[in-house]
């Protein structure tokens, strides 16, 4: 219950914040700051907490069969096993020896998904907003194929199997446990394919990097999904086929906000009008 509070929590709060400040601005219009009106910002936010209210709704039914989630979990370490891909223990035992690195990791994996993603989308809807709304499409798509893999395919992550010399590295390094009450409002232990953390970063990543204009800034955003592949690894919170998966949801979403913005070419496309010619 308290899950499906926080985002309702947070589109109440926004939309106080918006009329408190119209308020004592004394103004009739809308806020110079917002690209477009207060009532488009708001109906953004509230279609992201719909598709967390949905990810809620939705998350039961994979926490539900915790034994076809370890099934699927060892079915993939097959895979990994005879494509030479398993090597996810021998990079965490290596990183399990410099605890520096774990501490950035578990810090980056607890914080990033959050704070990065919603400060990026933020950033893009104030200050290119013609940008946005291609970004907004791929993440409702995104969401949308995550929830079926979810559903169809729940997984055990890595840090799941102690046997195979696996490590809960935020429990064991921060003293968080994944199923006290705080954490449990934001993981669901079974969603691990897709990455969504790979998605994500991605979808966020890969339009920074296209929008700002220094070298050194378009890097380090290109480099940003290479650091959480690494991140979701190295924690033992995703398997290295999730993170490929991850990206192949990622791949997929951008064409369906492509074939989208066919519809409503003049505002979903990613080189859409400015505000005063198109509207979402």
């Amino acid at each position: 219950m308290l899950r499906v509070l926080v985002p309702l929590l947070f589109l109440i709060v926004v939309w106080t914040v918006v009329r408190l400040i119209k308020r004592h601005s004394g103004r009739t219009g809308e806020p110079s700051w917002l690209p477009r009106t207060s009532g488009d910002a708001l109906f953004q936010v509230a279609l992201f907490v719909f598709a967390d209210l949905l990810y809620e709704t939705v998350r039961g039914t994979a926490e539900s069969n915790p034994a076809a989630a370890f099934e699927n979990a060892r079915a993939l370490v097959a895979i990994e096993q005879s494509t030479g891909l398993f090597f996810e223990q021998g990079l965490q035992a290596w990183a399990m020896g410099h605890r520096f690195l774990i501490d950035v990791a578990n810090f980056i994996y607890v914080n990033s998904q959050f704070v990065v993603t919603t400060s990026v989308l933020i950033w893009l809807y104030l200050r290119h907003n013609k940008r946005f709304y291609f970004v907004r499409n791929m993440f409702m798509f995104a969401m949308g194929f995550a929830l079926i893999g979810y559903v169809l395919y729940p997984t055990a992550p890595p840090r799941f199997f102690p046997e195979l010399g696996f490590i809960d590295t935020i429990s064991y390094y921060v003293d968080v446990k994944h199923d006290s009450g705080l954490v449990t409002l934001f993981f669901n232990p079974y969603a691990a394919v897709p990455s969504i953390h790979v998605c994500f970063s991605l979808m966020v990543g890969i339009p920074a990097a296209m929008v700002v204009r220094r070298r050194w800034a378009k890097a380090l955003w290109l480099c940003y999904p290479l650091l959480i592949t690494f991140v979701v690894v190295v924690t033992g919170n995703h398997w290295f086929v999730d993170a490929i998966l991850g990206a192949i949801v990622a791949g997929a979403s951008v064409f369906g906000a492509r074939a989208l913005s066919r519809a409503w070419p003049g505002a979903w496309c990613w080189n859409s009008g400015t505000p005063a010619e198109a509207t979402a």
